[in-house]
């Protein structure tokens, strides 16, 4: 299958995904996918902004297979064209090879090898911060029980990784000069930086939390701006900060607890700017049931196990909507969002003959029966 898969991944590369800009729409790249699924039912959506979606129905399937198809930006460390697909013995490398237009090359070669009932669902904001294709999909009526999402997993079934939530922290202070007594109380930037050391120490105490092969909460901070100059008080701060929660640990209940290590009155604002659940989503019971689900559907689809990751993914949106939901993808992470990104032939050649084997199989039309 690998020179068909190589044909596709060729064409998909050279459509400029890049997300930002957002400017991606309804023709172009979907023109393309349309052309190259016949006989399935196609509906594409425009959710704005730069997210589109297009679902291809053929048959009467209750699996459907996910892609996003939009890429991070380029870099200028780039050495060659990002949007021409490079071949060498071993790799294919362009802009999303790895992350992931393989793995839609692979559900387009698999589709014209087979014939039986089979649903792809392909969207264009995974890199967004601003989900609106998935959230749409699930709203719907779609009637679909099983996900299969992809993301570079180098072809084994991921059953489980961690939510995401990014926050914007705003601080007040009382302008001033810095040789007031009240210099370390008034500061926005004083008070930022006690809120970050509490922080710190709130993150370690759960370090001994475990789900799945993952341990303790991830937490970053990642920009810290205020202040006028070394002898004036800061009036104002803001931090934007992340944190990455185990399956079963509550993102309210985290947010309910940074919010509380502030000193009263010195917060202006908190605001949750991109939150996604972890996979599996729930409390530590619903979780554990959710997450043996996905591993009763990756055996039955033959799909090697893989481990728990870090990184996060749209398959979470539809296990909190109530599907399995797996993670399963060519290519490896670590590739992923660099320069000349690249995926292994073989990892290509393995996931378009394993999709091309899920779709051929019993199990094409119809959901897993858990617990038989």
């Amino acid at each position: 299958m690998l020179p068909d898969i190589l044909r596709h991944l060729e064409a998909l590369v050279s459509f400029d995904t890049r997300n930002p800009p957002r400017r991606i729409g309804t023709g172009g790249i979907f023109d393309y996918l349309r052309a190259q699924l016949p006989g399935f039912r196609i509906e594409v959506t425009d959710h704005g902004a730069g997210a589109v979606s297009m679902l291809a129905v053929r048959g009467d399937p209750r699996r459907v297979f996910n892609v996003h198809l939009d890429t991070v930006p380029d870099s200028k460390a780039w050495s060659a064209d990002p949007h021409v697909l490079r071949v060498t013995g071993d790799r294919a490398i362009g802009l999303g090879a790895c992350d992931i237009k393989g793995a839609a090359a692979g559900l387009l070669a698999a589709a014209a090898k087979t014939g039986g009932d089979a649903a792809f669902l392909f969207s264009t904001d995974e890199e967004a911060n601003d989900a609106r294709c998935i959230p749409a999909f699930l709203g719907s009526s779609h009637g679909f029980t099983e996900a299969v999402v992809a993301e570079p997993t180098r072809c084994e079934a991921v059953l489980a990784h961690r939510g995401i939530s990014s926050v914007l922290l705003k601080f007040r202070g009382s302008a001033g000069h810095a040789s007031g007594a009240n210099a370390m109380e008034a500061s926005a930037l004083h008070q930022a930086m006690r809120w970050g050391d509490r922080a710190l120490d709130l993150v370690e105490a759960e370090s001994h939390q475990r789900f799945g092969g993952l341990t303790g909460l991830r937490f970053n901070i990642g920009r810290v701006e205020g202040g006028i100059k070394a002898n004036m008080i800061a009036p104002s701060a803001e931090v934007r900060f992340g944190f990455r929660p185990l399956p079963s640990m509550s993102i309210d209940e985290l947010h309910a607890r940074f919010g509380t290590l502030v000193e009263a009155g010195a917060v202006e604002r908190y605001e949750e700017t991109f939150r996604g659940p972890p996979l599996p989503s729930g409390d530590i019971a619903t979780a554990e049931e959710r997450r043996l689900e996905a591993r009763d559907l990756a055996e039955a689809l033959e799909l090697p196990i893989g481990n728990a990751v870090d990184f996060w993914t749209e398959a979470s949106l539809f296990s909190a909507a109530g599907l399995a939901a797996i993670v399963y993808g060519p290519g490896d992470i670590a590739q992923a969002h660099t320069a000349d990104e690249w995926v292994a032939l073989e990892q290509l050649q393995r996931y378009g003959e394993s999709v091309k084997r899920i779709l051929s199989g019993p199990l094409s039309s119809m959901g897993t029966s858990f617990g038989a």
